[in-house]
């Protein structure tokens, strides 16, 4: 008898089935059976089913002799299932990596209740990143598992028999079937909710689902609901000890009726008055004294559906209409009469004098406090004095601006005065400005370019889309300074960037922290991030792929925390195009995602190694001296999409691998900070990080500012000794990991 029965109907879905029933086989956990039904689909889907049950034993198929609909079709996969847990899934949908394992544990959390309730992600059919609403309903509060009546609030959820998990024996001991017809879902999950003994809930996408295109549009399919909700009032009349939820049933009808009348796209013109007669029959049926009053906004809504007053519906709903057009002309008119007035501000502001003791900053088009920008609007601070700085941000990163600094949002007016007046302006972003006579431009940049850029995007038409060249060139021709942090960089930039800048190769100022800080600030930093203090702490950082329409994380997380053991915290950021966290549902309390920390420059402190792909933080790293591994398991599709500057391969920064395999048993021989590995990163930091000691934003600001040419010398690699990691300090012997069972083939990468 397996743990788990997963039920997928199938029906016209030939083009999604294949990878459904491929997220349920390649589960991390193993233990179940897949039961695939056919509903006599017109298409492949039989043939499809018949395949994987020939290649996977625990594949049972069950062909239908006519198409019966997608309820008919779960009751025939549940009368063959074995399993002591049911789940359904659509032959379009997708069981979310580390699904299974996830709900086995919090089964087994909570005592085995007859219904667990899991979260689910809805998938447009455009490709678009999935969309999941905050459920509050499944947050972990108080004891579990718990009755229903402990939790009214879960009948609210979406009634998609995706989202829960309900043990086999209980659905065969209450008789619950699915009825026929369109919303079949309805009245099944509120009988499986009444009936349950026990119920858990986990707050863990577990479901992909897919929204198919073909199944929008007006239909009279969506009548069926009627009939649905009586079989609902029905089951409650047979069974007396139910009769408390009548209410809670009702406000939940007048819920689900009204949402669908509101919908425009649902019903058919011809059918919207039958539509509300009926909806208005039913409710009067069924209408039950202590109903939950609905909030102020939804109650006209309701008395609407429940009195059938169609044309009054209609009348007030083209009024609302209206109204919210009329108030967006006024918003439009009000932002283009504001728009207007700062242009004339800025054409004025641009004809006043420079302030010549002003200097504004900005890293990332508006974000915190930070970056190349950030150490230079300190070292400005420090070496020059004389000079006010300000510093331009959004307001929810204006806390991150130091007091000395005059925060300004961008787009205000104070914006526009500070890039017209300000004598100095530094960006790490290519930016088009309006140069004024006098005024000094710095451009930082925000790495040692690595990925093609510039010019060379021209011949990459996946990495340059949606870049205009043009715009940046033109934004080349304004700067005055370009800082570049090592010779690699200078000759890179200024063939694809070209100008009449001068290049200030003077070492990466928001590095200076790496020989600045002490042991003592590592450690706070550590303890702040939740780092255990013998802990070897990996920060993981990969970059954007351009050929991928949407980002997703290329290392399983949870699996390579499982197999590196206790001794080793991922810290996991993902890069800022990526779209949000890398691990957002991560089971291992060793792996803490990092994406929102808003420096990464400490999270290079705290850890005690790196692994990344084609980010130019491995540049960075190097300066600290500490292992860097490489991931590279799509280097012919990154290289032919965006390109690289350097060959990773003929001069890599530390050991490499081409496969999740690969990179764990790295770490568990050693090699990530082996011999051979250090004298790779030596070589690597000599060629990359020749001026980065700690003294590089106050050589700029020496140059720009007070025009000096005899700097602070440069301590040559080889002399600087930044602060060791925190394993380092503790002279931690070599982390030993178990090696996995099964053989593993490491090719030698190095």
């Amino acid at each position: 008898m397996p743990r788990f029965s997963v039920i997928v109907p199938a029906y016209k879905v030939q083009a999604y089935l294949h990878e459904c029933l491929e997220s349920v086989l390649t589960q991390s956990y193993t233990d179940l059976e897949l039961v695939a039904v056919d509903d006599a689909s017109p298409d492949a889907c039989g043939a499809i089913v018949e395949e994987f049950a020939a290649r996977d034993p625990r594949v049972r198929p069950v062909r239908l002799a006519r198409g019966q609909g997608p309820g008919a079709a779960r009751n025939a996969g549940l009368a063959e299932a074995g399993g002591d847990y049911v789940l359904f899934l659509d032959g379009g949908d997708t069981l979310t990596p580390g699904a299974l394992q996830a709900v086995a544990d919090r089964l087994k959390e909570t005592g085995e209740p007859d219904v667990l309730v899991h979260d689910h992600a809805e998938v447009p059919w455009t490709g678009e990143p999935p969309h999941t609403p905050a459920r509050p309903q499944l947050y972990d509060r108080g004891p579990a598992p718990f009755r229903p009546e402990d939790r009214p609030g879960l009948l609210r959820l979406p009634t998609a028999p995706w989202t829960k998990t309900c043990r086999r024996e209980f659905l065969e001991r209450e008789g619950l079937a699915f009825p026929p017809g369109s919303h079949e879902d309805t009245p099944w999950t509120f009988q499986v909710l009444l009936t349950a003994e026990s119920v858990a809930t986990l707050d863990r996408v577990c479901v992909h689902h897919r929204l198919r295109r073909e199944g929008s549009g007006p239909s009279r399919r969506h009548f069926d609901v009627f009939e649905q909700y009586e079989r609902v009032f029905a089951f409650l009349a047979e069974r007396p000890e139910l009769a408390r939820w009548r209410p809670v049933l009702f406000r939940r009808t007048a819920d689900h009726l009204t949402a669908l009348f509101a919908r425009g796209d649902l019903l058919p013109r011809a059918g919207r008055a039958e539509f509300l007669r009926l909806a208005r029959d039913l409710l009067r049926r069924h209408r039950a004294p202590g109903t939950p009053v609905p909030p102020l906004r939804e109650r006209l809504r309701h008395a609407l559906v429940r009195l059938g007053l169609h044309r009054t519906y209609r009348a007030l709903r083209t009024t609302a209409v209206l109204g919210r057009r009329t108030g967006k002309g006024a918003v439009k008119l009000a932002g283009a009469l504001r728009a207007a007035a700062l242009r004339l501000h800025y054409r004025i502001q641009l004809r006043l004098p420079l302030h010549q003791d002003r200097a504004v900053f900005r890293a990332y088009g508006g974000a915190g406090h930070g970056c190349n920008p950030g150490a230079l609007e300190e070292a400005f601070r420090t070496h020059a004095p004389q000079l006010r700085t300000a510093w331009i941000a959004h307001p929810e990163h204006h806390h991150t601006v130091p007091v000395a600094a005059r925060r300004i949002t961008p787009g205000s007016a104070a914006y526009w005065t500070a890039l017209a007046r300000s004598k100095y302006v530094v960006d790490n972003e290519p930016r088009p400005l309006v140069k004024r006579p006098g005024q000094i431009v710095v451009q930082t940049f925000s790495g040692t370019p690595l990925k093609h850029m510039g010019l060379d995007l021209l011949e990459r038409p996946a990495a340059g889309a949606g870049t205009d060249v043009g715009e940046l060139l033109g934004a080349a021709g304004t700067w005055d300074y370009v800082v570049s942090a090592n010779r690699h960089s200078t000759l890179v930039r200024e063939r694809v960037l070209p100008g009449s800048y001068k290049t200030l190769e003077y070492g990466q100022p928001r590095n200076d922290v790496f020989q600045q800080a002490t042991s003592a600030e590592v450690t706070r930093l550590r303890d702040a991030l939740g780092i255990p203090e013998h802990a070897v702490a990996i920060l993981y950082a990969p970059t954007h792929r351009d050929y991928r329409r949407t980002q997703h994380c290329p290392l399983d997380l949870d699996e390579v925390a499982r197999r590196l053991g206790p001794q080793f915290v991922i810290l996991a950021r993902a890069h800022r195009r990526h779209g949000g966290p890398l691990a957002p549902e991560a089971l291992s309390p060793r792996i803490v995602d990092v994406t929102g920390h808003p420096s990464v420059e400490q999270l290079c402190l705290a850890s005690d190694a790196l692994v990344t792909d084609y980010a130019s933080v491995m540049f960075d790293y190097a300066g600290l001296d500490r292992p860097i591994v490489l991931h590279l398991d799509d280097e012919e599709a990154f290289e032919a999409a965006r390109g690289t500057y350097v060959d990773l391969r003929a001069f890599p920064p530390g050991a490499i691998a081409r496969s999740e395999d690969e990179l764990v048993d790295i770490f568990t021989t050693g090699h990530w900070r082996g011999s051979r590995s250090t004298q790779l990163r030596s070589a690597f930091r000599a060629r990359f990080c020749p001026y980065d000691d700690g003294r590089a934003a106050e050589r700029v600001v020496r140059h720009v500012v007070f025009g000096e040419r005899g700097l602070p010398p440069v301590v040559p690699p080889a002399e600087r000794h930044p602060v060791p990691s925190a394993a380092a300090r503790a002279h931690a012997p070599l982390p030993t990991v178990p090696r996995p069972a099964r053989p593993l083939t490491l090719t030698d990468r190095l």
